[in-house]
């Protein structure tokens, strides 16, 4: 059968084409591991100016590392470095204004010059939804099946009873600084946590103050607003929690809810979110409005 040409219109507007689907795919760890996840299995992934000389665990999702190769992060990546493994395409994203995450913009520049690149808004425009069927639409061009959304579906249906039961649990999400400071998500700056609102999900917000993702502040801080549920940064650039039981904050925290991991850079897959669901779910179904 004769290949039929490929031609795929990113987020930013702008068009690649191929006389045929390209099959050599380097993409963003958290993109690699979406396209993973539809059927898609990039040839290598680099990481952004977060991470550093390996993988994020967290953010690799199912990428079995000892076939997909890892090109490094951050200003150690150059263009030779991502030119090396031949891709046809390369899959980033971004966080708003087409500007790509994880790369230099010399650097995107000139990889642009040389092969097709993929931007696709993982950022505060859009819903799950639609970001998840822009990679799907994605992966079906380069030759995946449909994405089965069925466990999605009934995650969510989960998620949406188990929010609105009275008392409705209450939600902080946060990513540990260290044993001093502590990230407090504001909501509305994230695509999951909006999502998770337009579900029923009872998010706090963190207050006034500088930063426009998150509040910097102290555990005392955090202990105050008494959440039921802790959505906790996993991702390698985040303070492990073993480093924080000196602060009598977090213990209390710890303590007083229940303690589910959170990777604010998932997936953009339906498995990855109905998982993610269905941990929530669970949580929230255990609360009684006491902890």
């Amino acid at each position: 059968m004769e290949q039929q040409p490929w031609r795929f219109s990113d987020d930013r507007g702008q068009v690649s084409t191929a006389a045929r689907p390209p099959s050599r795919v380097v993409a963003y760890i958290q993109a690699g591991a979406t396209l993973e996840d539809l059927g898609v299995r990039p040839v290598a992934v680099f990481g952004s100016f977060h991470d550093g000389p390996r993988p994020d665990p967290a953010k690799r999702g199912a990428l079995p590392l000892d076939e997909v190769g890892y090109l490094g992060a951050g200003g150690d990546l150059d263009v030779e470095a991502l030119l090396a493994v031949a891709p046809d395409v390369v899959v980033a994203v971004s966080y708003g204004g087409g500007q790509v995450y994880g790369l230099d913009p010399d650097t995107a520049k000139h990889l642009e010059e040389r092969v097709p690149v993929v931007v696709l808004d993982v950022g505060q425009a859009g819903t799950l939804a639609r970001t998840r069927g822009r990679f799907a639409e994605l992966a079906r061009s380069l030759g995946a099946p449909a994405e089965d959304t069925t466990a999605l579906a009934a995650a969510e249906e989960r998620l949406c009873a188990a929010a609105r039961q009275t008392p409705r649990p209450r939600v902080l999400a946060l990513s540990p600084a260290g044993p001093e400071q502590v990230h407090l998500a504001r909501p509305q700056a994230w695509t999951e946590l909006r999502d998770l609102t337009r579900c029923g999900v009872e998010l706090i917000e963190p207050g006034q103050g500088p930063g426009t993702g998150w509040l910097t502040t102290h555990w005392a801080t955090a202990a105050e607003l008494r959440p039921d549920i802790v959505l906790v940064d996993i991702r390698a650039n985040a303070a492990p929690l073993d480093t924080l039981r000196s602060d009598a904050s977090w213990r209390a925290l710890e303590a007083g809810a229940r303690v589910i991991a959170w990777n604010p850079e998932l997936p953009c897959s339906a498995a990855a979110h109905a998982a993610f669901f269905e941990r929530l779910a669970a949580a929230a179904e255990e609360c009684d409005g006491a902890v």
